[in-house]
């Protein structure tokens, strides 16, 4: 308890404090630009940390990190554009919820179940500080490929409708995953002599283009506002989204539990948690066919998972440091120019430096969802502006976003071929989401299967992990099944 406390007065000590203010309204304005995302935040954050103590530079960078996603989620519920690929979860029912007229109620769960998803996700880090060396040790591809497996068994999940159609976009989106170099032979597949295609296709690009352009194009046919609903409900609105995040607190915990242990695993990171938050929230409740039309759950799961994903991944940095995600390796970076090195030692030399982190996560995270609660009224006013005063703001920030991940102006055209891409799918009734996850599993899953044949062969299926994820896909895809039956039996009133 003595490096609890000494932790939290080591965040409110001066000027530390300061600097990690300083770094939430940084991470809550770059937040609101598609495209950028936390991994570009603690990278443009990195060089002001020089000649900083260790406290004061992680202050400020985990400050203005953990709250990206806490003001992503504004632009990709009012605007249909996601900030980066997590993102892409929470649109499926919080653009429904603002065409409802309910923006300021999506905008309420959201920045509740991200405060709480936060808070979860550094309890979860301060609790596994002492035993994360040797669980992260237990992690090798078999088990990577099985999680993998698992995000795509919920494919079905977000098609909200044909079944076939959600299995085609996700194999759509496996297939797109297959642009660049090989991971095992290094050879290059799909690129048409392109360069900018030797990487693959970038999430961000494909992200923004599939939902962001293809808005912008939907607006521009069917005109009028952005909410379908005679009035936009504010102020009660609010008030009732948080209030719903509280309603369904057992769901926010187990996706926070989600988000967190999948965050703890390194190389899945924020991409998988969400939807596999998102595929439990549906497959868990018991109106499944009301989310893709403006179910709260739907957005409170996943910001959950997205928000408490972070403490998961600090787990393998401080543990060993192995980055458990991207913006993680940055982070490691920022250890090493202030003359520290993450490992077991670490975890015992350090220990109010670490706990000051667990407390920076949770403070900066109340901080950043109040102030965006606070404000969610006066952000819902947007939904009532017309679209023709929208529509160049919306495909500024979808070009910025698109531009900026690469650089490179091809990534602009392939944004604006997959928003008329992404239009005609949404028309047609073909699952957005189901190909962004299929992209986003796509290479973790052929990655590590080579990997797991050529160390274990097929023998992998048979380690203790392995099973373990396997039976709970097999409980996932039995469970509809299961359910219609405990249905069919209680109508019957067998």
């Amino acid at each position: 308890m003595s490096d609890v406390i000494n932790g939290l007065l080591l965040v409110f000590a001066w000027p530390t404090v300061l600097y990690m203010l300083i770094g939430i309204a940084s991470g809550m304005f770059l937040g609101l630009f598609p495209g950028l995302g936390g991994l570009f935040t603690l990278a443009l954050m990195i060089p002001f940390i020089y000649g900083m103590p260790p406290a004061q530079a992680f202050a400020f960078l985990l400050g203005s990190h953990a709250v990206v996603a806490t003001t992503g989620a504004i632009t990709t519920i009012l605007l249909n554009i996601p900030q980066s690929g997590p993102e892409a979860a929470v649109l499926l029912d919080g653009f429904p919820m603002t065409q409802k007229g309910e923006a300021s109620r999506a905008l309420g769960a959201g920045m509740a179940s991200s405060a709480i998803g936060g808070i979860v996700g550094a309890v979860f880090l301060a609790l596994f500080l002492p035993i994360g060396d040797k669980l992260v040790l237990k992690f090798g591809p078999p088990e990577f490929f099985m999680l993998a497996v698992l995000g795509i068994v919920f494919i079905a999940s977000v098609g909200h409708g044909s079944v076939s159609k959600a299995l085609i976009s996700g194999g759509a989106g496996l297939m797109l995953s297959l642009v660049g170099f090989d991971p095992i032979t290094g050879a290059v597949r799909f690129s048409f002599g392109q360069l900018f295609l030797y990487d693959g296709i970038h999430l961000a690009t494909a992200v923004i283009g599939l939902f962001g352009i293809a808005q912008v194009i939907r607006m521009m046919v069917d005109g009028g506002k952005l909410s379908n609903a005679a009035s936009t409900e504010l102020g009660s609105g609010m008030l009732r989204g948080v209030a719903d995040a509280f309603r369904h607190w057992w769901l926010v915990v187990r996706c926070s539990i989600i988000g967190t242990l999948i965050g703890f695993v390194p190389g899945l990171g924020g991409d998988v948690a969400t939807f596999v938050g998102y595929g439990h929230a549906v497959q868990s409740s018991k109106n499944p066919e009301k989310f893709g039309k403006g179910a709260v759950e739907g957005v409170i799961a996943p910001l959950s998972a997205i928000h408490a994903k972070e403490g998961g991944a600090l787990i393998p940095t401080l543990a060993f440091g192995i980055p458990g995600s991207g913006a993680m390796a940055i982070l490691l970076a920022a250890f090493y120019i202030v003359g520290l090195h993450p490992g077991p030692e670490m975890l015992h030399s350090n220990k109010d430096l670490l706990f000051s982190m667990v407390w920076t996560i949770i403070v900066a995270n109340i901080i950043a969802s109040t102030l965006a609660a606070l404000l969610a009224d006066k952000m819902a006013l947007i939904t009532r502006l017309r679209v023709s005063i929208l529509i160049p703001l919306v495909l500024v920030l979808a070009m910025l976003g698109s531009y900026g991940v690469t650089s490179a102006l091809e990534s602009l055209v392939l944004s604006i071929v997959l928003g008329f891409l992404g239009y005609e799918m949404d028309r047609q009734g073909y699952s957005r989401a189901a190909l962004i996850i299929g992209l986003v599993l796509g290479k973790i899953t052929e990655q590590n299967l080579n990997l797991s044949v050529r160390l274990y062969g097929w023998d992998f299926l048979t380690r203790p992990i392995t099973l373990v994820i396997l039976l709970i896909i097999i409980y996932t895809l039995a469970y509809p099944w299961i359910r219609k039956k405990r249905q069919k039996s209680r109508a019957l009133g067998v």
